[in-house]
């Protein structure tokens, strides 16, 4: 029986909001006369010894997705125009050093010294803290920073270096890779390419930097590693994602089809740049003149485009003009579309080829599928989808299809849109549960069985689907399968061995010394990765038990989550606070398996975390809605009080139960609220007749909320059934009704 998996990256993306790689926010960093022995011996041992580390050789990312570690630019600090290179110091003891000590020096305490040097840009200081750390666990930090106030003026040589004096760890990894993304920013791809092999964890700005300075140095087989994630994507990516798009258009190995793919994307999207590069790469370009007369006028194309001789330049463009009237009005794009098709087929000539019409209506499916919170659904979405059925669909289009599909029950459309998917995103468990949903549906026994079949695989999984496909074929989640509230024992030379581990040995120092969390996150994220890599589970079981002793419950939480094998729920689904919990979702007449499940998506249980938009606390209320909250309370506001332990689970408790009475009593809608807000989640709701829960919210119009609502209720169902009050999952979720 596999265990809950959750998706941790994303929730700690979203609490931490200044751990994110990007982060624009300064750290704060606080002071603290605890030193590395005193941080260590907190923890039962006097000396932290260092394992024999290796440096992995490949440039190929490791473990993405679920287990992608989180990397952080180094905050606090304004890069002056001083340049440095890196001077590799001599009495510096190389880290990989089998059977050397780590001396307890004062390591945290210059750590905390050195960091709050880096804010003030100040290198002469960390010069020296780099001579009075070297040899310590956290020797790598003042070179670290020292090399990023201009990181630019580094070489390649010098982060080479860096990483070989300290290797394996996150911040020759972070290193490397923020050289990488400079380098590409400034168009240095030679610098690039030495550096591309360091890298064994890349974010996917991290990747289009090191694919383009492959592509631009005529290694285009390994440009194209990162093609899947840009070539066809209209979302916003980041810039450099977007620059090895337009870039690509030069690789040999891009065929004309996939430019002509490509472009109709560009068309939709009204991107002049990308259409004019690649037409003209196709031999047939697009003058500006042309698309700048149709972006200011776009009926008037329309106009004339019968009397325009017949080109596939016209063909494009009338794309484009297609695109630009839908960006306003895709209901204004419909009735012309449909106008040009039914005068088109009187001619005995077409105007508009086949492939022209498939492409005007993915066109109005992806512009319908946008305006879904302001217009409420509509079928019309997939019939524009099935009009534009051909073997040409990314993955966000063959996503949006299988949506709208999902929403109005077009069972044979959710196969087909399914279908379009490439193969490995169709073995995931989300299209593998919407696959034997629609099968379950079919006229066809062949069909239903097989829907059967695929139940029976999802149910070994106790995430989302997996919960929902239980009861598809009968069974029910137990947590006491899992452990239930019983915490794993960890032999002494586990414990040991999280402690000689220097990954783990930098992360619990700096959390005993209560350094800036960002800092001691990202070790501890790194840590559980090395281990993930080493399939050392005794390890990370280990290091989470630990870290759950000590109450530092969302680094327990993101290990637990990080393993295939490890069945603990009592350490991934934790229970701070239960007495208050429980006494104040009772009070305020909601479910305390809700209550948790909300938290624990919220803040992992973080008393201090903080979004970017001011929500806060374990149930991250916004100020305002606190301010709505003390009110209907009958309190006086106090925003030190209101992000309080206490009284912010009563507060989060209290919103939860006026959201859950104000939407029907339904906790899917109420879940939704929560995140996105009541009116939206109303917005969301059928307008005639009820909706299956799953339908509801496979249909979010938002991402965040989307994904938000099944981790929320996947929380709850493991929290009833460790509050000795097992609800399934379809039970809990029940049936959405319609909003009038």
């Amino acid at each position: 029986m596999k265990k809950p998996q959750v998706a941790p990256d994303m929730i700690d993306k979203n609490i931490y909001q200044n751990d994110t790689h990007k982060s624009s926010k300064k750290m704060t960093l606080k002071k603290s006369a605890l030193s590395l022995a005193a941080a260590v011996g907190a923890l039962g041992f006097s000396q932290v010894a260092c394992a024999e580390l290796t440096w992995g050789e490949s440039g190929s990312s490791e473990q993405q997705g679920k287990y992608q570690v989180e990397r952080y630019q180094p905050d606090g600090y304004q890069p002056n125009s001083q340049q440095s290179t890196f001077q590799q110091n001599t009495s510096q003891q190389n880290t990989s050093q089998q059977n050397s000590a780590y001396q307890p020096d004062n390591g945290v305490g210059s750590f905390t010294a050195a960091a709050i040097a880096a804010e003030r840009g100040d290198v002469n200081a960390l010069y020296d803290y780099e001579q009075v750390m070297s040899g310590g666990l956290f020797a790598m930090y003042p070179t670290y920073w020292r090399m990023n106030v201009d990181l630019n003026s580094q070489s390649p040589a010098a982060v080479s270096q860096f990483v070989r004096q300290y290797p394996d760890t996150v911040m020759a990894e972070k290193l490397a890779a923020d050289f990488a993304e400079t380098k590409a920013g400034s168009n240095d791809y030679a610098a690039v390419r030495q550096v591309a092999n360091l890298i064994t964890n890349a974010d996917d700005s991290e990747k289009c930097a090191v694919a383009l300075g492959f592509n631009n140095g005529g290694d285009t087989m390994r440009a194209m590693a990162a093609k899947s994630d840009v070539w066809l994507t209209t979302k916003k990516q980041p810039a450099l994602c977007d620059q090895l798009a337009l870039e690509m258009n030069n690789n040999a190995l891009i065929s004309n089809p996939e430019r002509v793919s490509r472009l109709k994307r560009m068309l939709r999207k009204g991107k002049t740049g990308d259409i004019m590069a690649l037409s003209s790469r196709l031999g047939m370009p697009i003058p500006y003149a042309s698309l700048s007369d149709i972006q200011l006028n776009p009926s008037s194309f329309f106009s004339r485009f019968a009397r325009e001789p017949a080109s596939q330049t016209n063909q494009y463009l009338y794309l484009y003009a297609m695109g630009r009237v839908a960006e306003k009005s895709y209901h204004e794009a419909a009735l012309q579309l449909e106008f040009d098709i039914k005068q088109d087929n009187q001619r005995s000539a077409k105007l508009l080829t086949d492939d022209t019409r498939r492409a005007a209506y993915r066109t109005l499916g992806v512009q319908r599928m946008n305006h879904n919170t302001d217009d409420g659904f509509n079928v019309e979405a997939v019939d524009w989808f099935r009009n534009s059925l051909d073997n040409d669909f990314s993955f966000e289009e063959a996503e949006y299809y299988a949506m709208a599909a999902i929403r109005f029950s077009r069972w044979d459309d959710v196969v087909e849109a399914i279908s379009r998917m490439d193969a490995e995103t169709q073995k995931a468990n989300q299209w593998q549960y919407w696959l034997a949903r629609a099968y379950e549906q079919s006229n066809d026994g062949s069909k239903r069985n097989t829907a059967k079949k695929m139940y029976q695989n999802l149910a070994k999984s106790n995430e989302y689907y997996g919960l929902m496909a239980k009861e598809k074929v009968g069974q029910r989640f137990d947590a006491s399968r899992l452990g239930g509230s019983n915490l794993p024992n960890i032999s002494s030379a586990d414990r040991a061995r999280v402690m000689q581990n220097p990954h783990f040995a930098r992360a619990f120092a700096l959390y005993n010394a209560d350094a800036s969390r960002a800092y001691a996150n990202r070790e501890w994220n790194w840590a559980v990765k090395k281990a993930r890599d080493n399939r050392d589970e005794k390890l990370i079981i280990a290091a989470a038990r630990q870290a759950y002793d000590m109450g530092w419950l969302d680094r327990a939480i993101y290990a637990i989550d990080n393993t295939d094998n490890v069945n603990s729920v009592a350490i991934s689904h934790p229970m701070p606070h239960q007495d208050a919990v429980v006494r104040y979702s009772q009070s305020a007449g909601i479910d305390p398996a809700w209550a948790y499940g909300i938290m624990r998506q919220e803040s992992r249980f973080v008393a201090s975390a903080r979004s970017n938009v001011g929500a806060s606390g374990l149930m991250q209320v916004m100020p305002d809605t606190a301010k709505y909250i003390a009110r209907n309370l009958g309190e006086t506001y106090s925003a030190s009080r209101a992000n309080s332990g206490d009284t912010n689970i009563r507060y989060g408790t209290w919103y939860m139960g006026d959201i859950f009475g104000k939407l029907n009593s339904q906790p899917v809608l109420a879940t939704a609220g929560y995140n996105a807000g009541p009116n939206n989640a109303k917005r969301w709701q059928p307008t005639y007749g009820s909706l299956a829960a799953d339908q509801y919210v496979e249909s979010i119009a938002f991402p965040e909320t989307r994904n938000y609502v099944k981790h929320v209720m996947e929380n709850a169902t493991i929290y009833s059934s460790l509050l000795g009050n097992g609800q399934p999952i379809t039970q809990r979720m029940g049936t959405v009704p319609a909003a009038f």
